[in-house]
């Protein structure tokens, strides 16, 4: 379920993929094998698809790249893009090759004789185009008449090509306008927003390796969804591209923009009241859990006094006790196991819940488990104390200091001497 309000946009459709107009939003990555490898680059088509890409891009640089998608594109799981720069020619192969999309940057081709033939072709076949605009090779006219790289640049080069397109009657078009600066991009696609109904493919252009390629790509593509825009997303990382389409995939789920296809685990950042290496656990339940495909939340924490409490709202999960695991769904003790069979117990329990559903297994538990992890959580207490990290020794400090009032100085002077009164306090230290 959608959790933002959405611009309303023309749909145009990717192969069998809708992109716009209320369609669930797209996740698209781009193949960096050689597309004249033809098994080569399908399997890393079909390791994307398996990782949350809905469309693939790869690119027609050169004549074997095109003879390459001509084989690709009828074995693809998903549709294909075929990305497009300096060469007009490799556009019309592209479109023998039975491509379901081109990408044309503008700043890259860019005589308007060339365009509209490229619009005409891609209008007689029912194939649509992105125009992808990217800072990095924006056309050096408008560079010079913005006075550099600016949100009205891109947007106007956008702008100029969908006229174009325009004189020949084509409207089936999504737009893109990137650039590898945060603010710039977001603020160009705002921009775009206001201009257009065609549906925008987000995108934070060169961003760079995990993890902070990623940061940079949510902090811009997620401000942009969160405001209802946009209607596709690729990360640009450099890394392996099953990353980008792994990145796009949770940033989806995470704003409800797309149902659960696999686990979101969630953790306890760790204390010292934990009972086991949080982090080693939890490294193994996710690499675990993302082999199977488990559309669940599922909770891994370091002990049983807050776990299953602050974990409530997760579909499963297990929290550390005394050498043993409690494990819960949606918060109520349905097992306890011993430690070293935690991670095995909770991919277990996760197959179960995904088979059987909630209530069946809800309805198997161990009815002694809650008996088992009060009093696990009881002698956790005696042992650790129920303020592990100190905080309520440091909330009475806070009081004892703020008790003469906020101001107060030394010896109960104010923050200039004076005393309660505002007469000159008459001690020295």
């Amino acid at each position: 379920m959608d959790r933002y309000p959405r611009k309303k946009t023309r749909q145009i459709m990717v192969g069998w993929v809708p992109v716009g107009g209320g369609a669930p939003v797209t996740v698209q990555s781009m193949t960096t094998t050689k597309t004249a490898d033809v098994d080569g680059t399908l399997a890393q088509i079909y390791a994307l698809k398996a990782a949350g890409a809905d469309i693939v891009r790869c690119t027609c640089n050169e004549k074997e790249a095109a003879e390459g998608l001509a084989r690709i594109v009828p074995r693809s799981p998903v549709p294909i893009v075929a990305d497009i720069h300096f060469h007009v020619e490799m556009a019309l192969a592209a479109i023998e090759a039975g491509v379901h999309c081109l990408r044309l940057n503008p700043g890259n081709l860019r005589k308007p004789e060339e365009i509209k033939l490229v619009a005409q072709e891609c209008k007689d076949r029912g194939i649509p185009v992105r125009i992808g605009v990217n800072a990095g090779s924006l056309d050096k006219r408008l560079y010079e008449k913005h006075g550099g790289v600016t949100p009205e640049a891109l947007v106007e080069s956008a702008m100029v090509e969908l006229g174009l397109f325009g004189e020949v009657g084509f409207d089936d078009v999504k737009i893109s306008v990137k650039a590898s600066r945060v603010p710039l991009m977001v603020e160009a696609y705002r921009q775009l927003s206001e201009l257009v109904d065609h549906p925008l493919h987000l995108g934070l252009t060169e961003a760079g390796p995990p993890p902070a390629g990623v940061i940079k790509g949510t902090a811009a593509i997620g401000t942009l969804l969160m405001e209802g825009i946009g209607d596709t997303v690729r990360y640009s990382l450099t890394t392996d591209p099953v990353e980008e389409a792994k990145a796009g995939r949770t940033l989806l789920e995470s704003l409800g923009l797309r149902e659960r296809k696999n686990v979101d685990l969630i953790a306890c950042p760790s204390c010292g009241r934990a009972e086991i290496d949080v982090y080693r656990v939890a490294q193994e339940a996710q690499a675990a859990l993302e082999a199977r495909e488990i559309p669940l939340q599922v909770a891994v924490m370091g002990c049983v006094v807050n776990g299953p409490g602050e974990a409530r709202s997760a579909d499963l999960g297990i929290a550390a006790g005394k050498h043993r695991g409690h494990l819960f769904i949606r918060g109520e003790i349905v097992r306890v196991v011993p430690e070293g069979e935690m991670v095995e117990a909770l991919v277990e329990e996760a197959e179960r819940l995904v088979k059987e559903g909630f209530e069946a297994r809800l309805a198997a538990a161990d009815k002694g488990a809650s008996a088992e992890a009060e009093r696990d959580r009881m002698e956790l207490f005696g042992d650790k104390g129920e303020d592990a990290n100190a905080s309520e020794a440091r909330v009475e400090l806070i009081r004892r200091r703020l008790d003469g009032g906020a101001l107060a100085g030394p010896h109960g002077t104010g923050p200039d001497g004076t005393g309660p009164d505002g007469t000159a306090a008459t001690g020295t230290s």
